[in-house]
């Protein structure tokens, strides 16, 4: 059965307890993965998969997947800054149909404009080397994408006391 794409609320509705969310920074050499807690509060950078065939970096962020627990994908939709969609936005969304068709894993995209930005900034400020910069930021910006996702999901969980 393929996966579902689906807004971020039911996304969250189809896990079981205690099942994570795995963030996906999908880029043309590299795609950075993130992983949440348990309690779906807290963003982990975790890995960054250098992109070689479609299976095969499928594969490997499946059994991520699996071996961690993670019952849906957030995925990184490279929104321009007035909103348009350009190429790497199709590209992101090719790859996810691509992925849909082997995993009933279900996923929901989530706008990354300026992930990579925030990532490369906190890590100047952590005084990073370049090389150091280089290893890190794609599973750094897939961490700043599931975090805003998991805030947003956290703030919409609360009620207002008005």
């Amino acid at each position: 059965m393929p996966s579902e794409l689906l807004d971020l609320s039911g996304l969250v509705a189809r896990l079981r307890r205690d099942e994570r969310l795995l963030g996906l920074d999908v880029g043309t050499k590299t795609i950075g993965l993130a992983l949440s807690d348990v309690m779906r509060q807290i963003a982990t950078p975790l890995e960054t998969i250098r992109r070689t065939k479609f299976k095969a970096d499928a594969g490997r962020l499946l059994m991520l997947a699996e071996e961690h627990g993670a019952g849906g994908f957030v995925i990184g939709l490279p929104i321009n800054l007035d909103g348009s969609e350009g190429p790497r936005a199709q590209s992101t969304r090719a790859f996810a149909r691509n992925l849909a068709q082997l995993t009933a894993v279900p996923m929901a995209f989530w706008d990354e404009r300026l992930s990579s930005a925030a990532a490369e900034r906190a890590l100047l400020e952590a005084d990073a080397s370049r090389k150091r910069r280089a290893e890190l930021i794609d599973k750094m910006a897939a961490a700043y994408i599931l975090q805003g996702a998991l805030d947003r999901l956290n703030f919409s969980r609360r009620s207002p006391l008005l």
